[in-house]
């Protein structure tokens, strides 16, 4: 049977292991200068593999750490056959380290085969010579033995070309990587790249192959330390012995935020020329041209196959804006196919790559969000009302809905096909559900079309196969069967769909209403609110208001109890692990605890930073003094 311990102690255990085995890198006395260039590789790779065992176990990856515990093990039985006594010197502090970690693997549950500390060897002449990896062999030199194989198998992609933005021109470019990280780990066969993709059969593509004679002198090459023999690491790999140079890959531009003294907004100017302009070839493309994806920013400035389009400081100078005006090498000129930029619109891109090509948005967004995120923060009210009349039409077209009416109220602009008198009964059952939605989310301001900035749609659907048409068709998702409403937020577009007839009596409608008006009231706090935010106050708000008696409330207290046990953690939660009711349920149990008494200050708190424009994260730890994670992992701990 495993003994379970709290996870603070797991990790003030495993961090205490941590440093132990950044310490043990540390050769004493003269140690190092005993050991030759092999061992020295071989104890590299060990500690790289405790690290490794370390860094999961702290992250509570259980399996991983296994694996890489066992992989330790290995090692030091394979090291420990050379009888070497400066061998075991030097990996002595590395034993102990892996000593405290197989006890706190053990103490996970991980299945393990017993470890003792091993004795110091005597001998000191007879010593085996071995490779790092255990084994019997030669050195691997770059020059002679690496370069011609890799010249060989992937020239023609890799080294006369930068197939994927991946270069293998020369040691340096090679030990670089290409923009998506470095492929090749000194000691680490394990964690390199290059050989998993080898070893795995994804490359070489085109017909060719690596056998394994050439797999295992990589292998081999790596293990000792991959390191260079050749005169200058600089000089192409083109052929064994070759020394021209190659045509370095230009690096990928840094990601640089805005100063605010810019004359131009990448997020208000530039994206939205992009996404006009650049959508089904580059941007939500099936099929990539030419390797260059801008969905993100980061894409955009890592380039397409030719590297990088941008060069900042130098707007005529990059690709993209030789693109653009048709002035670049092959005479082409971006977009194809469509009406080309004005000559406007280009000095405004060209300005923003002059002026260091800096960004104004949070990274992580789509560029398309930056876009839409940009115009709504410039737009007014009444501006944005116009905007989201013109989306919900264009969506009620699209479900196939037909004719439709409309009715307007304070906050709503009520639509669907059915008749004048249901819309001005829903219209009004929503009003009266925003009350209740203020004593959760206030009012930022006396004008009522600011509230949602803008005034949100409700669709209403006499039928409830028009309700699941509408999501099929607008969403491009499929619902639940017991739904009849729901609602929907990207700060451009804000509506609630709901099924509703001239039967339908007023106390249904209003409490079909309830949760999602208070759940789109919260998602519209801020641009980045997540749905289990917004969906959980909603939820447990609509509960609360129905909830009068006693028996009522304690079947709530139940219900969190059995939604809590559902979820191993915060993170498997907070990453989309759970099925969607599971996520629901759960969900609705954090919000409870949010509108306990108790804490609403801090929720109000939050409520406020989010409305300054503050990102969610840091107004939630403004207003709880905590992580979204911390909160929720303290909830869990004491649910159970």
């Amino acid at each position: 049977m495993s003994i379970r311990v709290p996870n603070h102690l797991v990790k003030a255990v495993v961090a205490a292991a941590l440093v132990a085995a950044i310490f043990s890198l540390v050769p004493s006395g003269c140690r190092g200068a005993e050991l030759d260039r092999r061992q020295r590789a071989m104890v590299l790779n060990l500690s790289s593999t405790i690290n490794r065992a370390n860094k999961n176990l702290f992250e509570q990856k259980i399996s991983q750490a296994e694996t890489d515990l066992r992989k330790a093990l290995d090692q030091v039985n394979r090291m420990l056959e050379s009888d070497s006594p400066e061998l075991f010197d030097a990996i002595d502090g590395h034993i102990k380290a892996l000593s405290k970690t197989h006890a706190m693997l053990e103490l996970e549950g991980a299945s393990l085969p017993p470890f003792r500390k091993p004795s110091r060897p005597t001998a000191t002449s007879d010593s085996k010579p071995m490779s790092p990896d255990g084994m019997a062999g030669d050195l691997v030199s770059f020059k002679d033995d690496v370069a011609p194989i890799l010249s060989a198998k992937c020239g023609s992609c890799h080294v006369n070309r930068s197939q994927g933005r991946f270069s293998l021109a020369s040691y340096a470019v090679l030990m670089k990587g290409p923009p998506e990280g470095v492929v090749v780990f000194a000691g680490d066969v394990v964690g390199s790249r290059l050989i998993e993709t080898i070893e795995t059969g994804d490359m070489p593509r085109g017909g060719g192959r690596v056998s394994p004679e050439e797999l295992k002198t990589l292998k081999d090459w790596v293990l000792q330390g991959a390191k260079f023999d050749g005169e200058d690491p600089n000089a192409t790999i083109a052929g064994a012995g070759t020394t021209r140079e190659p045509a370095m890959a230009a690096p990928t531009p840094t990601i640089t935020k805005a100063s605010g003294g810019e004359t131009v907004s990448f997020a208000a100017e530039v994206a939205p020329l992009l996404v006009e302009n650049c959508s089904g070839c580059h941007i939500d493309a099936m099929q990539t041209r030419g390797g260059l994806e801008m969905d993100q920013f980061a894409r955009l400035l890592r380039g397409g196959d030719s590297g990088p389009v941008i060069t900042p400081g130098r707007g005529e100078a990059s690709l993209l804006i030789q693109k653009l005006r048709g002035t670049a090498a092959d005479g082409a000129r971006m977009p194809v196919g469509r009406p080309p930029l004005s000559d406007q619109s280009i000095a405004l891109i060209s300005k923003w790559i002059d002026e260091g090509a800096k960004l104004d948005a949070e990274e992580r967004q789509p560029i398309k969000v930056m876009a839409r995120m940009a115009w709504v923060a410039n737009a007014t009210s009444a501006e944005v009302s116009s905007r989201r009349a013109e989306l919900a039409d264009k969506n009620l077209k699209l479900a196939g809905s037909g004719p439709a009416e409309e009715h307007h109220t304070e906050h709503f602009r009520v639509i669907g096909p059915t008749t004048p008198a249901t819309l001005e009964l829903v219209g009004r059952q929503a009003e009266n559900n925003l009350t209740i939605a203020k004593t959760v989310v206030k009012a930022n301001s006396g004008n009522s079309e600011d509230y949602f900035h803008g005034k949100a749609t409700i669709f209403v659907l006499p039928k409830r196969y028009d309700y699941s048409e509408f999501a099929k068709m607008v969403e491009r998702r499929s619902i639940p069967s017991d739904w009849a409403s729901h609602w929907s937020y990207n700060v451009e577009d804000a509506y609630l769909v709901t099924v509703a007839t001239g039967q339908d009596d007023e106390e249904a409608i209003e409490d079909r209403l309830l949760s999602p008006v208070i759940s789109l009231a919260v998602a519209s706090r801020g641009s980045d609110v997540p749905r289990w935010f917004a969906e959980g106050l909603g939820s447990a708000r609509a509960m609360q208001q129905t909830a009068k008696s006693r028996a009522d409330q304690a079947k709530l207290r139940t219900k969190i109890a059995e939604a809590a046990s559902s979820v191993k953690n915060a993170k498997a939660f907070l990453e989309n692990r759970l099925t969607p009711e599971q996520a629901d349920a759960f969900g609705t149990a954090i919000a409870m605890t949010m509108l306990d008494r108790n804490r609403r200050k801090s929720l109000d708190a939050t409520f406020r930073l989010l409305s300054s424009g503050q990102p969610f994260e840091r107004a939630f730890v403004g207003g709880f003094r905590v992580s979204p994670t911390v909160y929720i992992d303290q909830l869990l701990s004491y649910a159970r």
